[in-house]
């Protein structure tokens, strides 16, 4: 037995007993899916989903993007709002006063996704790639929602329920699920599909999430829900 299938079976069994814990005080209630969803897959581009790179995530060819392609599937035949979410700078001068990295630079490497230099990194994974009426959607923050259009987009379009899939669980989905929530939304986060760099990462904050922000929910339940819609 691998040392992170140790932690994940360590961390699933004091999840387990922090479960009853929190649902004797009345947390983990479910917020449930509405009446009208849409997708939001968060930096599922190549700077994160490929090997190599800085921010690589694991579990993204036997885990993540095949759970990912399944729940396409089922939003294009019900012709439901997608959104491709993505992380890129335009100024990646750490010394330039006007760049747009904000101070995130100051603790990763976010100048690695210049939007002119590297256009391939901060691209949507070819294998979940947008097609003609899905919105890409470019974000300079950790939440999918800071400074950007989402909500408004997602309220125009009749959304009530934003499922999300993405990396990593422990910021930009995180965030995301936590704003979207904020913003009114029915949060539903998808266990398969979420990932992370660091082991036991994306146990604990989709046991976190569960009990306090959204519900964590299997690509099998999403896709019969989205089925009987």
């Amino acid at each position: 037995m691998s040392d992170n299938t140790k932690l994940e079976e360590s961390l699933k069994a004091a999840f387990e007993e922090a479960t009853k814990l929190y649902q004797n005080n009345g947390f983990q209630r479910r917020v449930g899916f509405g009446k009208r969803p849409a997708l939001i897959n968060v930096d599922l581009a190549n700077a994160w989903t490929r090997p190599g790179n800085p921010f690589s995530c694991d579990k993204m060819d036997d885990q993540i993007i095949p759970g990912v392609q399944e729940l396409l599937k089922a939003f294009r035949e019900k012709n439901l709002p997608v959104v491709h979410v993505t992380t890129c700078y335009q100024v990646t001068d750490r010394e330039d006063p006007n760049t747009d990295m904000g101070l995130w630079h100051d603790k990763i490497p976010v100048e690695v996704v210049n939007e002119y230099e590297n256009k391939d990194l901060w691209a949507i994974d070819s294998r979940i790639a947008p097609i003609e009426g899905e919105q890409v959607l470019i974000k300079k923050r950790a939440s999918s929602f800071q400074g950007t259009y989402l909500s408004g987009f997602l309220k125009a379009a009749g959304v009530d329920t934003i499922i999300v899939t993405g990396v990593t669980a422990s910021a930009c989905v995180r965030t995301t699920i936590c704003d979207g929530l904020a913003d009114g939304f029915r949060t539903i986060a998808v266990k398969e599909c979420i990932g992370d760099r660091i082991p036991g990462a994306v146990e604990w904050n989709l046991f976190d999430i569960d009990a306090k922000f959204g519900d964590v929910e299997t690509v099998e339940t999403c896709v019969d829900y989205l089925n009987k819609l």
